[in-house]
């Protein structure tokens, strides 16, 4: 993980084609711009981690519902 400090105004570049930018320093955020082509997918990580999560939980969900459905065959 590379950690770099940046102030207002100022970005970095990732690869050839994605630019972030610092555009708002407050008390408790910054707000960040990134530039990136369309088909870049960029997610919140705290929401790919609830979808990560609710998929994990779906998967048990059904593996459970799975092994009640063997017993009721027995």
């Amino acid at each position: 993980m590379l950690v770099i400090k940046r102030k207002k105004n100022e970005g970095l570049q990732i690869g050839d084609d994605i630019t972030v930018k610092i555009v708002e320093i407050n008390e408790n955020s910054v707000k960040i711009a990134i530039d990136a082509p369309r088909e870049t997918l960029i997610l919140r990580t705290e929401l790919l981690e609830e979808v990560k999560d609710e998929n994990y939980k779906a998967i048990i969900g059904d593996l459970n519902s799975l092994d009640a459905l063997k017993n009721v065959k027995k």
